[in-house]
């Protein structure tokens, strides 16, 4: 097994000049086309009453489920959080997922789109703050507890888009390089083992990655509330105290 089978980014279909079409922009546009087809086909359709079909019931479950973790984690309303929490949950999940298929090459696997996931999320995080607290009230955080923590929040701030990024790509890589390790030592054997693995880590790195991204926004969201709210807590409990 080669480099191309292991980097979807060195293995380019086509060629013109500088522009180059490699597998991971074309497997990334076809888990897109697949989310969306399958998002159209089980909605096109919805029922309110008892008699609802298999896909709406399936689709149900998916978004309630995402919906709870979501509520369990941030603690607000996950209404807010799922379409972008959701979005980027399904999408790593079925990329990975589709990695088993032989053929495909998951996009996950390539750092560029790790990268694009992780500055998706470095932008998600002041969308979400700015919206819920103002300007102001989000820019206030980086000089927190003082002013002189400037640096080092911005540093943060990037640092933890970098992890997001490269945590992702090198669990992916990993996985495909220690899976070609064991194919070409039992090829007979390891190949079911390999698939009910990539299975299961896929969805466990979906999971981490989604919930990382919702831990980052929603605590930049509350972070300029808890003052007022602990100011509020103990104004209650001195007066419940006198």
């Amino acid at each position: 097994m080669n480099i191309e089978d292991l980097s979807p980014d060195d293995a380019v279909l086509l060629q013109w000049k500088f522009i180059s079409l490699n597998y991971t922009i074309v497997y990334t546009w076809l888990v897109m086309v697949l989310l969306v087809g399958i998002a159209w086909l089980s909605t096109r359709k919805l029922s309110s009453g008892r008699n609802i079909s298999r896909r709406q019931n399936f689709l149900e479950i998916i978004v309630g489920t995402i919906n709870k973790q979501i509520q369990e984690v941030s603690q607000e309303d996950s209404a807010r959080y799922l379409p972008f929490i959701g979005t980027l949950f399904l999408f790593i999940a079925t990329s990975n997922l589709l990695a088993v298929v032989p053929g495909f090459h998951s996009p996950t696997a390539s750092l560029s789109t790790t990268t694009a996931l992780a500055l998706c999320v470095l932008v998600a995080v002041p969308f979400y703050a700015i919206s819920k607290q103002g300007v102001v009230g989000y820019l206030k955080q980086y000089l927190q507890p003082t002013p002189l923590m400037l640096p080092f929040n911005l540093i943060g701030e990037l640092s933890r888009t970098l992890a997001l990024a490269v945590r992702l790509f090198g669990n992916m890589m990993s996985g495909a390089k220690i899976a070609a390790i064991l194919l070409a030592i039992a090829p007979l054997f390891f190949p079911i083992l390999m698939n009910a693995l990539g299975l299961l880590t896929g969805l466990i790195q979906a999971y981490i990655f989604a919930v990382l991204a919702l831990v980052y926004i929603a605590s930049a969201s509350q972070a300029h509330h808890r003052p007022e709210a602990n100011a509020q807590s103990e104004t209650t409990e001195s007066k419940n105290v006198s």
